[in-house]
């Protein structure tokens, strides 16, 4: 299906508008790219802020209660109900390469961390603030929200040396609506290059179909549905290398992937996956809430 969809040669990026004011041109150039970068949305103080109170959640959590690893190669987090029940929770996943042979971490566990996810940005304060400011509002609104609601927090760590791969995928294969509404808003806290493993992205990819979606089956398992086997064109794909404070936006039907990080610094990011409540929700959805933890905006 490639051939029917025009893939650009660049991924738009332009400074950051005052107040989250994005012009008629970025939004244009939005939907024709399926992904806009801004440089210095966030001030970089607010960044360190955020990893401050990451370092701390990340302090209180033992990694010898949970091995939950996450992994988008091996799948590894299909069956496991820790990571299949964080929808509402701040849970800890940590790196496929985290244990050496003896079972132990080969690095500090800060450094041996994948992600922490999925519900940060309404149970901490600290996360709550960084994700519901009225520039991120306003970016949303002229992005084409109607009733915007953010489903999902992620902490990236991308750790030196062992920070995993990230293979080329569509984030509406898991944050599924109908009809599709998910956007991603990923925010860089710290350098993102080539050398420690950047986003990639193929801008207009956003055209091509839902490949995949995973859901859960009766009896409760995580399912992925192969929708559509043809081969991305990741010879097109294109860097998103994004200096701290810089916020993406992008698609949830844009393909994007990132390298493995092997150098010795890290590439910690916060992504926020937005999706709209005029939009259904399937109850078989893998991402799921409990009734005391309620949908909410930006306010």
């Amino acid at each position: 299906m490639e051939e029917t969809v025009d893939i650009l040669d660049a991924v738009p990026a332009f400074d950051a508008p005052e107040k989250g004011r994005l012009t008629d041109a970025m939004v244009a150039a939005y939907h024709e790219a399926g992904v806009l970068v801004l440089r210095d949305f966030v001030p970089v103080e607010a960044c360190r802020k955020l990893q401050q109170r990451a370092h701390e959640l990340v302090a209180e959590f033992d990694p010898a209660d949970v091995r939950s690893v996450f992994s988008t190669t091996k799948q590894t987090q299909l069956d496991d109900s820790y990571f299949i029940d964080s929808g509402d929770k701040i849970r800890f996943f940590l790196e496929d390469g985290a244990f050496d042979e003896q079972g132990q971490l080969r690095q500090s566990k800060e450094h041996c961390l994948n992600k922490m996810g999925h519900a940060m940005h309404d149970l901490d304060p600290v996360f709550d603030a960084f994700s519901r400011t009225p520039d991120l509002a306003e970016a949303a609104r002229r992005i084409g929200f109607a009733d915007p609601a953010i489903l999902q927090s992620m902490y990236i760590f991308k750790p030196p040396h062992i920070g995993g791969e990230v293979v080329c995928h569509q984030d509406s294969t898991y944050i599924y609506t109908e009809p599709e509404s998910c956007i991603g808003f990923w925010f860089a806290l710290e350098d993102a290059t080539l050398e420690n493993g950047c986003m990639h992205f193929i801008p207009g990819g956003h055209r091509f179909p839902l490949r995949k979606r995973n859901y859960r089956n009766a009896e409760g398992k995580l399912v992925t549905e192969t929708l559509d086997d043809t081969p991305w064109p990741e010879e097109r794909k294109v860097a998103a290398e994004a200096a701290a404070g810089t916020l993406v936006i992008f698609d949830g039907r844009m393909p994007h992937l990132s390298a493995a990080n092997r150098s010795s610094k890290s590439r910690h990011a916060y992504t926020l996956h937005v999706i709209d409540r005029q939009c259904r929700y399937p109850e078989n959805n893998w991402l799921q809430r409990s009734d005391t933890l309620p949908l909410r905006g930006f306010g």
